[in-house]
């Protein structure tokens, strides 16, 4: 090691001197060095399995309707829709016939009853 009294601190010109030698060569890393880099590196990757093929899945008709109609939020708007529909229909609220002026309950002279089919009008016996 050297004395203390042999230490002389470089001057402004010795550090620029210095500085511009640095600058002049920059410091490139061998070649060896960064195979030696991307060999560890794939060495350190975990082994990735292959994909596994998945068949292609076939939509049944429910599904293939159900998309063409807007999906289950449009179906259970239908849905919707036609349960009040035959609720309406079957109940036919006064409310129904008020706002219609009647014209419901006046045009069809038949009760249910006599629109529904009966089985003896079914077997082919009348009534």
């Amino acid at each position: 090691m050297a004395d203390k009294a042999e230490m002389t601190p470089l001057g402004e010109d010795d550090l620029d001197a210095l500085f511009n030698a640095a600058r002049a060569r920059p410091a490139e890393p061998s070649v060896a060095l960064y195979e030696r880099v991307l060999t560890d590196a794939e060495a350190a990757l975990p082994a990735m399995p292959a994909p596994a093929a998945r068949p292609a899945r076939r939509r049944g008709l429910a599904a293939r309707l159900l998309s063409q109609v807007g999906g289950w939020p449009a179906a259970t708007g239908l849905a919707a829709a036609a349960a009040i529909g035959v609720y309406i229909g079957m109940a036919a609220p006064s409310a129904v016939e008020t706002m219609s002026g009647g014209y419901v309950a006046s045009t069809s002279g038949y009760g249910m009853e006599e629109l529904m089919v009966s089985y003896a009008g079914l077997m082919g016996s009348g009534g």
